[in-house]
């Protein structure tokens, strides 16, 4: 099949069963266009999925009206979720913005991330998604086909590939040498089952959407999840290997608990209830991104979306929000253009300028807020977005 085949017969292969991945997939659907997603977990339910997500209107929303689960979602969304809170390291509140109801189309309701996943996997024919498939290399045949290797099951060929295979992607190898790189700062996660009944004055200072407590390089962030669920975040601007540094073994919580407190040792008892009173021990997840500003050359027969092309820290706020309105403009690049060497010039047009801005901010985001003077960055910042709105 050449380069001019007909978007109808084409053979379309992504890989990566993430929000945006599936996203492209269920609006090719929608379109009558025959698509497989690939992704390397056993099944849907093998991992977490992370914490809640704030669907923006210009981007995840758009994505998913395009997909036609607007009403699905909003059954599922938090609009109460948008509560932003700031508090000083002594525990006391600096600001509060607790948005009014949105309308239709306004505003940024949560979901979570597992819920999002779930709609998007439900909306697709069965036996889209072909699990257990961790693609080891997509070789070239010429005239943009690829024949992707699994590391378990057939080998298959493809006349679009499609990398939405996250921060470390194999599709990306193709396009760059790019590989994304340690930000400096590094998050242990840890959460509060049934939050309001079990921990009541930490429920209480993280309100109802996200707290975030930043001062000298360090932070806590907390976030309302489902279920009772507070999902926490515990900061600090550290070398990659800060664990191994101080001797702290990664699987002993008490280690790491004491490691912990005793970076800080002066904030609030309040606030150092998000780390010893874990219902879920400790998570280590050192923040990676790709350089800025991350380009390639349009190549015949493979393109990327999410983080595969444009990871960046999640202080940008838009990583799964781009993903969605990525799959979504690749979809309607596909519905527009017969030849898909056309299709990926028109799409990488829009994403790599679109990419490039927003990883800038999401830079500036984290710099600002893992610096010594955060506290003031931040709530100049959230001063300035309110009277923005």
């Amino acid at each position: 099949m050449n380069r001019t085949a007909a978007r109808a017969t084409a053979r379309i292969a992504v890989i990566g069963a993430g929000p945006g991945g599936l996203t492209c997939a269920r609006i090719l659907q929608r379109q009558g266009i025959d698509v497989a997603v690939y992704d390397s977990d056993a099944s849907a339910t093998a991992r977490d999925q992370g914490g809640t997500l704030d669907m923006h209107p210009d981007t995840g929303q758009h994505a998913l009206r395009a997909a036609g689960l607007w009403d699905g979602f909003t059954a599922l969304a938090r609009p109460e979720g948008e509560q932003l809170r700031l508090v000083a390291r002594d525990g006391s509140i600096l600001y509060d913005y607790d948005a009014a109801p949105p309308q239709d189309g306004q505003g940024n309701p949560e979901i979570d991330r597992g819920q999002l996943r779930d709609l998007l996997l439900g909306s697709l024919a069965p036996g889209t998604v072909r699990w257990g498939h961790r693609l080891e290399r997509a070789e070239p045949l010429g005239d943009g086909r690829h024949r992707l290797n699994f590391t378990h099951g057939p080998s298959t060929e493809t006349d679009l590939v499609v990398g939405a295979d996250g921060a470390w992607s194999r599709v990306r190898r193709i396009l760059t040498d790019a590989v994304p790189r340690y930000t400096g700062v590094t998050f242990v996660e840890t959460g509060l089952n049934d939050a309001d009944a079990r921990h009541p004055a930490l429920a209480a200072l993280t309100g109802n959407g996200t707290m975030m407590a930043l001062d000298d390089n360090l932070g806590f962030v907390a976030q309302r999840n489902s279920g009772g669920h507070i999902r926490v975040y515990v900061g600090m601007r550290v070398p990659e290997d800060w664990h191994r540094k101080a001797g702290v073994d990664l699987t002993d919580p008490v280690a790491v608990r004491g490691a912990l407190l005793h970076r800080f040792a002066d904030w609030s008892p309040a606030l150092r209830g998000f780390i010893t009173d874990t219902d879920t021990g400790y998570t280590n997840r050192p923040l990676f991104a790709l350089p800025v500003p991350h380009t390639w050359e349009p190549t015949p027969g493979v393109t990327l979306l999410g983080d595969a092309a444009h990871l960046m820290s999640p202080f940008s706020g838009m990583g799964a929000n781009l993903a969605m309105r990525d799959g979504s403009d690749l979809a309607q690049a596909l519905t527009e253009h017969v030849a898909l060497d056309d299709v990926v010039t028109a799409y990488e047009k829009i994403l790599i300028p679109r990419s490039i801005e927003a990883a800038e901010g999401a830079a500036e985001g984290i710099d600002g807020a893992f610096a010594a003077d955060s506290a003031e960055q931040t709530l100049a910042h959230m001063t300035a977005r309110n009277e923005a709105n």
